[in-house]
């Protein structure tokens, strides 16, 4: 996939809340540190996000974006 963000960090998926229509992401970065994506559930499951899967977060601007 490509993508024009430039500024990604891999981590881990530390935790995983679904809400009704949002889905807040904790991921453990190297640094070691944690930034949480609130991205929307129906993305989250499109993702099958789960704890432990290794991602990358994605920071365009003001929002944080999940790729698997």
């Amino acid at each position: 996939m490509a993508i024009s963000a430039r500024n990604g960090l891999k981590g881990k998926i530390e935790d995983v809340k679904l809400g009704e229509v949002m889905a807040s992401i904790k991921i453990a970065v190297d640094e070691p540190a944690v930034i949480t994506a609130v991205i929307t559930r129906e993305s989250a499951e499109e993702l099958s996000l789960a704890e432990g899967d290794e991602v990358s977060a994605v920071i365009k601007s003001t929002e944080i974006m999940v790729e698997k």
